[in-house]
């Protein structure tokens, strides 16, 4: 009795497979296109260039306003200040939140500093 059962279960599937083959042959074609799209090419922007020193230099730390860092920046601000004490550390809250933009910031920062540090959280 099971010889039979099984039998018969191979010859229904052997059947179904059978029926489905040739009535996918029939479909027509799909077209599909790529849901990425065509990705514009990655423009590398190199790093600057390194400070030898930053002895009688001007660096600005700005400070993005990101949630619960202001401790963290006025701490950084403070270690910096003692550790390199011939170098002028300007310390600068950003307009705005992370994604406003603030040119005045920026505009000072490319006249009169040597370097920048921009918190972005953490």
């Amino acid at each position: 009795m099971k010889i039979r059962t099984i039998g018969m279960m191979i010859a229904i599937l052997i059947a179904s497979f059978a029926s489905f083959s040739g009535w996918a042959a029939d479909e027509g074609k799909i077209v599909v296109m790529n849901p990425r799209g065509v990705q514009p090419e990655i423009r590398k922007i190199p790093m600057a260039p390194r400070q030898p020193t930053l002895d009688g230099k001007t660096v600005y730390i700005v400070d993005t306003k990101y949630a619960m860092t202001k401790p963290f920046v006025t701490e950084l601000h403070s270690a910096l200040q003692a550790k390199y004490p011939k170098t002028t550390w300007v310390l600068r809250e950003k307009f705005g939140m992370y994604m406003d933009d603030d040119p005045n910031l920026w505009k000072e920062v490319k006249e009169k500093a040597a370097g920048s540090i921009v918190l972005v959280g953490h």
